[in-house]
């Protein structure tokens, strides 16, 4: 199912979309939180009537770079043995609809789309043949990168943690087993430009590998998000754009880019 985070009339609710043609598409309120067994309220308001919100507040983004060996190249990098892995602030998260801050400290900004794996319990040392029981859903991801400040500064926090760097949404689809989350369209278009076109059966690293590789280190919380790597054709994007970023069996997330303020 697709769950989605909203708002309406100032309250704060996590419901399960429902419909197939975008005009029709209404919300299911949830009793609860979607991370246990909850039942749907019955309420229903339709999704033109909300504000979709990120689908998860994650305790952290952990984000996989050069994880697609055409985009390691095109940026001149060499395509890396292990899991190369940094984070994103949760200060960082927005939903679909929401504007991009084009940083004053940039003059570069670069879109990236990514296949986002959503953490559905706490867990650590996940054993690669249970990495399927601990995946709550996906959903699609815009890792927006500041390339200059990249360039510039040897650690990334600023480049790819600045506030509204992550693009979440437009809500989790649950439905996705894991084999097929492996090897799904994943697209990216600017202005309705197509600039990325990739499968993600294109990672080095698989799905398995980089929970694997990360659970090793640290605990993962209900929430938390798995960036995966972006495919080849990543570009800059300027005040006025509108970027989406469109996944095969989830859906698209859209936002803009506008001035800091």
């Amino acid at each position: 199912m697709r769950i989605a985070r909203f708002s309406i009339d100032g309250n704060v609710a996590f419901g399960v979309v429902e419909g197939d043609r975008p005009d029709e598409l209404v919300l299911d309120i949830i009793k609860g939180i979607p991370f246990a067994d909850f039942e749907l309220s019955g309420t229903k308001v339709p999704l033109s009537k909300v504000r979709l919100l990120p689908p998860v507040l994650p305790n952290k983004v952990v984000a996989f770079g050069r994880n697609y060996a055409e985009h390691a190249r095109e940026l001149g990098n060499e395509v890396p043995d292990a899991p190369f892995a940094f984070f994103k602030p949760s200060t960082s998260v927005i939903g679909s609809g929401d504007d991009i801050q084009y940083p004053s400290f940039s003059e570069e900004l670069h879109h990236e789309a990514e296949l986002a794996v959503v953490i559905g319990r706490l867990c650590r040392e996940v054993p690669r043949e249970r990495v399927a029981d601990v995946i709550f859903g996906y959903t699609c991801a815009n890792d927006v990168t500041a390339r200059d400040v990249q360039r510039r500064e040897k650690q990334w926090a600023r480049a790819k943690g600045f506030d509204t760097s992550c693009p979440l949404g437009p809500w989790v689809e649950t439905d996705l087993d894991l084999a097929r989350a492996s090897d799904l369209t994943i697209q990216l278009t600017v202005n309705g430009e197509q600039r990325q076109l990739g499968r993600t059966s294109e990672m080095i690293h698989p799905i398995e590998d980089l929970i694997v590789n990360i659970s090793e280190a640290m605990t993962l919380l209900p929430g938390d998000v798995i960036l995966t790597g972006t495919p080849a054709g990543v570009g800059p994007l300027t005040v006025g754009d509108e970027v989406a970023v469109t996944i095969e069996g989830i859906g698209t997330l859209t936002n803009k880019v506008v001035k800091r303020g």
